[in-house]
């Protein structure tokens, strides 16, 4: 059952990606769609990660997490090599709840 279950979410997915490209041509949006389809994909985005970095099991997730993801903004922010901003970022959340802090 649990196969077929994720069988059946894999194909709908890979449906939902491959109508996208397929009927990209034939759908006709008006012009201020298509400024608006860029920032709501942003919008998104931001709101995803402000959800996974604030939230856990529905209650306020502490100040380690978001002071981690604080730190890896900063270091993406001034163009730090990827490996250097993950690390750095996990590394103040680890330290941050060693010491304590939720």
């Amino acid at each position: 059952m649990l196969i077929a279950v994720i069988v059946a979410l894999a194909v709908g997915t890979y449906t939902f990606r491959v109508a996208g490209v397929l009927l990209r041509d034939r759908l006709d949006l008006p012009t201020w769609a298509r400024q608006l389809l860029p920032v709501a994909a942003a919008t998104l985005l931001a709101a995803l990660a402000a959800t996974a970095t604030l939230t856990e099991s529905g209650a306020f997730s502490g100040w380690a997490r978001p002071t981690g993801v604080l730190v890896g903004v900063l270091l993406a922010w001034r163009r730090a090599p990827f490996v250097l901003v993950v690390i750095a970022a996990a590394a103040t959340t680890a330290l941050l709840r060693l010491l304590g802090v939720p």
